[in-house]
């Protein structure tokens, strides 16, 4: 690119031919005023902020739409100048809200920032104010056009960067010019791709997220995609939509992978948090987020692996006890980080809740197979069929730390009479009883006493071992049960009745063998200052609950041997220090339920991957476990106008999985929030060297 020569305000500047004068100086770090200017977007010249002089020429220049040529002598600070913004400026306020304090936008403003850097006193002029209504009738964004100063960056985000052309420039009822949706129309009658560009780049707060849209105080990168944030392990979501929508799946089950080692598994049980924040089901309905991970992991060819960075050995050994979400994860990074890590499991399959504690419907145990071999196959060794009952001789063995990843793996009895008959059993017991084939024979009528998503596990499991009556007990209400609604709803629909606001007074039985559940109804219950469950019950409810298996789905607890002698609290969970290091000890670290209690997988996958971090430090490393598995590039900012977008409904899966079409078609569905962290976010003038 040829060079051209100039000077503004006595310094001397090699700039790129053709460059406009006003982007030569923010380059070399010298400001000159401007508003309308938006470095991702053309100029314009509307604010007639960024005016210069230019030795030779006659008339004004407004910088931002003059290009630079060999010799130019440019000055912005003179009197005449500031005198001509000052006015700009004030025109501009004519109309402009008078306090400031209300707007979000409030000291983050390039507006604010102007009027001090310019010195321009609002007290002499003639307001206008509030003369058109705060629009918050849209479910993301709010429009309030008094605060509108007419820059033009909105209209020229939606139409160049987007390609959706939903603005313009248009009279209002009192003769103003100000910004509004073409033809007075709606956003969604103009086919609004609800994108959030507008809002980005406006200066003034006169386009606004909606508040609670995002979450504040996060990394901005974060808090622009709820759905990325939501998630415990910040999968970058979005990222991988995308590459589904286009046809990339080999890039989209990359993106998956860069923080997951479990793709496939959470496509079947993650808990989907990213669903419950994504801005589309403001319009319509969320995403089908997991559905589509699933779809991803479904086509994996294991093209990503070229790509993993495996970094030198260091002779470092650690022991992970424990093969659980958490456990192996850990593991899986430790190892990229290069050191030798040997997990110990007790059971005789690794895979911890994932395979003994999920039921064969919900997660095919191939699936969990395969994904246990690719950990195995980065150099991770799994030793089943071993429980650890000493940490210090463990530690005698050589290893420099110790993971404890135990789980949460022994579940609560009630204290009631009959608690402890042979048919009596704990959920996890249960479940694992039935995913290592130990228990088959159940009979024909089984009771689960608890309202969780676990309880639904156990019920749906009797039915699959073939009892013919199945019955969930729980002390909340139908609307108040903490199982997820997909579960209750899977359970009535395979036969499980429910009954809601059920006390438990004692199990009946014969020859140490329970034969029913004694219950009472409940008018309402509340906890007191010290926890104490307070109940009201409804007099002359009390009736039995036959059952020839008996089942206590009322929570778990991890089971941590007295032999560790590690400090633990309430629930027996470890104590840690941020959750990862355990309390005064150098050489042992926790992660996952036995930390914090029963979570999900994915808060499991997370744990994991900040004991990972975390115990890589400790051994005199960086600790960055963070990789890119794909060359995928930066995503295009044009989207183009879609006339069906915002009437696209949640596709539904069909039989069990969304084929090719489907998924392109629920991935299209994305309102690609990520793109607005791509957006260019200006300076301020206190942000300038040379102001």
């Amino acid at each position: 690119m040829e060079k051209v020569s100039i000077t503004i305000d006595g310094y001397s500047l090699q700039v790129d031919l053709g460059k406009s004068i006003l982007n030569a100086a923010l380059e070399a770090d010298l400001y000159i005023p401007h508003l309308c200017h938006h470095p991702d977007l053309p100029d314009v010249g509307e604010c007639r902020l960024c005016v210069v002089e230019i030795e030779g020429c006659g008339e004004i220049k407004t910088s931002c739409k003059t290009q630079v040529e060999d010799g130019m002598v440019i000055h912005t600070k003179t009197e005449k100048l500031n005198a001509m913004r000052r006015l700009s400026m004030e025109l501009m306020l004519a109309n402009h809200v008078d306090d400031c304090t209300t707007c979000p936008k409030y000291l983050k403003c390039e507006l604010q920032s102007l009027i001090q850097y310019l010195e321009v006193s609002t007290s002499r002029l003639r307001r206008t104010l509030n003369s058109v209504p705060v629009n918050t009738a849209n479910p993301l964004f709010v429009r309030d056009l008094n605060r509108c100063v007419s820059c033009g960056r909105c209209v020229r985000a939606c139409k160049e960067l987007r390609g959706v052309d939903v603005l313009d420039y248009q009279l209002t009822d009192d003769d103003r010019v100000m910004v509004d949706i073409k033809n007075h129309h709606s956003m969604e009658e103009e086919h609004c791709r609800f994108c959030g560009a507008c809002v980005e780049v406006c200066p003034t707060g006169a386009l606004q997220d909606k508040e609670g849209v995002f979450k504040p105080n996060l990394n901005r990168d974060l808090e622009l995609v709820p759905c990325k944030a939501e998630c415990p392990a910040h999968t970058d979501v979005p990222r991988y939509i995308r590459a589904i929508k286009e046809g990339r799946y080999q890039d989209a089950i990359a993106i998956i992978r860069e923080k997951a080692p479990f793709p496939h598994s959470l496509g079947y049980v993650c808990m989907a948090f990213c669903e419950s924040v994504c801005r589309r089901k403001e319009i319509n309905q969320s995403l089908s987020i997991r559905e589509l991970k699933k779809f991803a992991a479904d086509k994996d060819e294991g093209l990503w692996r070229e790509h993993v960075n495996f970094k030198p050995k260091t002779g470092k050994r650690v022991a992970v006890v424990g093969s659980g979400p958490a456990g192996l994860t850990a593991a899986y990074y430790l190892t990229k980080l290069g050191h030798e890590v040997t997990v110990f499991e007790q059971l005789p399959v690794a895979g911890g809740m994932l395979t003994t504690g999920i039921p064969k419907y919900r997660l095919p145990r191939e699936a969990v197979e395969a994904e246990i071999a690719e950990i195995k196959r980065a150099g991770v060794t799994i030793m089943t069929n071993t429980p650890i009952e000493s940490l210090k001789d463990l530690k005698a063995k050589g290893f420099d730390k110790i993971l404890l990843a135990v789980g949460a793996g022994k579940g609560n009895r009630l204290p009631i009479d009959g608690a402890n008959y042979d048919n009596v059993y704990e959920n996890i017991d249960f479940l694992k009883g039935v995913s290592l084939g130990i228990l088959e024979k159940i009979g024909d009528r089984v009771v689960v006493l608890g309202g969780g998503n676990v309880a639904f596990d156990c019920a749906r499991t009797a039915i699959r071992l073939g009892a013919k009556e199945v019955v969930i007990a729980c002390l909340e209400t139908r609307e108040a049960m903490t199982a997820s609604e997909d579960e209750i709803l899977e359970g009535l629909k395979e036969g499980v009745k429910l009954l809601n606001a059920r006390t438990f007074l004692g199990i009946e039985g014969l020859n140490n063998k329970g034969t029913g559940v004694k219950c009472q109804e409940v008018s309402s219950f509340t906890f007191d200052e010290g926890g104490k469950l307070q109940l009201i019950l409804k007099p002359d409810s009390e009736h039995v609950i036959e059952a020839d298996t008996i089942i206590f789905a009322a929570g778990q607890r991890p089971e941590i041997p007295q032999e560790w002698d590690i400090p633990v609290k309430r629930g027996n969970l470890i104590e840690t220090e941020n959750e990862i290091k355990v309390i005064g000890r150098n050489d042992l670290f926790a992660a996952g339920d036995a930390v914090y209690g029963t979570h999900s997988v994915i808060q499991a996958i997370a744990a994991g991957r900040k004991a990972a971090s975390v115990i890589g430090q400790e051994l005199n490393g960086d600790g960055d476990i963070e990789d890119k598995l794909t060359n995928d590039g930066t995503p295009s900012q044009y989207l183009g106008k879609e006339e069906d977008f915002l009437n696209a409904n949640r596709n539904q899966c069909m039989e069990g999985c969304y084929d090719d079409s489907l998924a392109c078609g629920e991935a299209g569905r994305c309102l690609q929030c990520d793109l607005r962290t791509t957006i260019t976010r200006p300076k301020l003038w206190i942000h300038y060297k040379i102001k």
